[in-house]
Parts: structure tokens; C-alpha cells; sequence
């Protein structure tokens, strides 16, 4: 009787010993090579994901289908169709009308006083000779419309004030460089119109409606711009000398006149760009 206690006592520790073991080799089976014949502890075939009841049907599944599948391509091309595509397409041919009809003129406007236009892009140049001197202006459309700021509605009326679209206009910052015959280098002034001074001299004493920011001498070219050449800031400059610089460029056909007419044909240029970009737009949405 003490025999056979002492041996099951025996055999109850050995598989005590054995037993952590066997629960970690099922808790992380080691990944097997391709080669090995053993496999992983319950492994779901994604076929069992893609199927009810795990059995094997004559069709093969789908992987993880679900009831909501791609749109169709009606056009062709490969692309995603969806309809928020087509409402997006519709919203766009009607902003194209709408901005069609408030552009002022298909053609941009012409500059007084004989300056040559060239177009690359967004980019403008108005290019001018005079008595051995050339004149170039160079500008671009791109962020050139400032931010529109909404005004408070005054307290005390009742009925909001018919609204009223604000008038969109490109007020770019422009470089003006000119070249004296046989100079190495151009007198470079970099310009841009103030807030505060467009529209300044109607009804009363005339003002610059543009400022210059920085006069420098630059070779000429845009591809030869040398940043370590040295930059006058006018934020610290004498007032006389600034006179001159602006008198400088007036003698030159840069003066308010000018500048009133590169303002309106920015902002025809940056109208006609932005209907180009939408009829672009709408042609990439429909895949056209």
C-alpha cells in the first residue's frame, strides 16, 4: 500500500515538471520555414474569414468581401469615380459660367507708354528701351490678391445690408531693373503696392500708391541673382534719398499712372488664370 502511494506520488511530480512546458510551447510556437513539416498552433486560413461556415464551395470567395464595393468606371480611363466626383464637376461648371461672365474682357489690357509684354505662365515681364537704357518689369499673379477681411455688421439695424462680393484685385509685388548700355550690372528696386495707399489720390493730394522695399545691383538675369550683394533696405533710409530713388523710376515711366495700370492687368491675368485653372479642374475631375 505504501508501495504503490510513494509511486503515485512519484509520477504526479514528474508531470508537474513537464506540464509549464508543454502550456509555453503552445503559448508562442515558434514561425516555421517553408521547408518544415510542422505548423503553427490554430492558424485561420483567411478562406475561413471569407467564408460562413468555413466549409469549401464550389466558387472560390472573395478576400474579405463586403456588400459595398468600388463604383464603376463608366469613362475608361482607370480612374476613381464616385458622386462626389460628379457633384463636384457640376459645382465647377457653374463657378466657370459665373466667372465668365464677370470677367471684364478676354483680352488683356495694353500698357501706355510702349512696353512689350511677355507671358511665362504666371509670370510677367513689361520690357522697355529709352535713349540706350532698358527697362524690365517682372511680376507674377500667383498670392498676389490680399486677404479679404469681412466687416463687423454695425449694431442697431435690424435688417442685414444687401450683400456685396468684393471686388477682386491683384495688387502683385513687381521688380523693376534697368540696364544702362554698357553697364555690368542692372539697378535692381524691388517694389510692392501698401495696403493703406490703393486707391489714395482721388479727391485729394496724389500719393505713391506703390514703395520701394530694396535697391540693389544685380548682373542681369534672374538666373545670375547674386543674394551677397549688397541690398539697401528703405525702411531706415533718408527720406531725400528715397525722393530720388522714386523720381528715378517716375523719369523712367514708373510712376502712379504705371503702376494703376499694372494692377489692372495682374488682376485680368490672374482672373483669366483662375477660369483656366477651373476649366482644368473640372476637365481632370470628369477624366475628359
Amino acid at each position: 500500500m505504501l508501495k504503490s502511494l510513494s509511486r503515485a506520488v512519484s509520477v504526479a511530480a514528474r508531470l508537474s515538471t513537464k506540464a509549464p512546458a508543454a502550456r509555453a510551447a503552445l503559448a508562442s510556437p515558434a514561425l516555421c520555414a517553408p521547408s518544415s513539416a510542422s505548423t503553427r498552433p490554430f492558424t485561420r486560413s483567411i478562406w475561413m474569414l471569407c467564408s460562413s461556415n468555413g466549409a469549401t464551395s464550389g466558387s472560390r470567395p472573395k478576400l474579405l468581401s463586403t456588400e459595398r464595393g468600388l463604383p464603376a468606371v463608366p469613362c475608361g480611363c482607370g480612374g476613381l469615380h464616385t458622386e462626389g466626383d460628379k457633384a463636384f464637376a457640376e459645382f465647377l461648371s457653374d463657378e466657370i459660367k459665373e466667372e465668365k461672365k464677370i470677367q471684364k474682357s478676354a483680352t488683356l489690357p495694353k500698357m501706355s507708354g510702349g512696353w512689350e509684354l511677355k507671358l511665362n505662365g504666371t509670370e510677367a515681364k513689361l520690357i522697355r528701351s529709352l535713349s540706350g537704357e532698358r527697362v524690365t518689369i517682372t511680376f507674377n499673379i500667383n498670392n498676389s490678391i490680399p486677404p479679404t477681411l469681412e466687416e463687423e455688421e454695425e449694431p442697431g439695424h435690424g435688417q442685414k445690408a444687401e450683400e456685396k462680393e468684393p471686388e477682386i484685385v491683384s495688387t502683385p509685388n513687381f521688380v523693376v531693373e534697368v540696364l544702362k548700355q554698357g553697364a555690368k550690372n542692372a539697378l535692381v528696386f524691388d517694389c510692392h503696392f501698401p495696403e493703406d495707399e490703393i486707391g489714395h489720390g482721388k479727391g485729394q493730394e496724389e500719393s505713391d500708391i506703390f514703395a520701394i522695399q530694396e535697391v540693389s545691383f544685380q548682373p542681369e538675369g534672374d538666373e545670375d541673382w547674386k543674394e551677397t550683394s549688397y541690398t539697401l533696405n528703405t525702411d531706415s533710409l533718408d527720406w531725400a534719398l528715397y525722393d530720388h530713388f522714386m523720381d528715378f523710376l517716375a523719369d523712367r515711366g514708373v510712376d502712379n499712372t504705371f503702376a494703376n495700370e499694372l494692377i489692372e492687368l495682374s488682376t485680368a491675368l490672374e482672373h483669366k488664370e483662375y477660369i483656366q485653372f477651373l476649366e482644368d479642374l473640372s476637365s481632370y475631375i470628369k477624366c475628359n
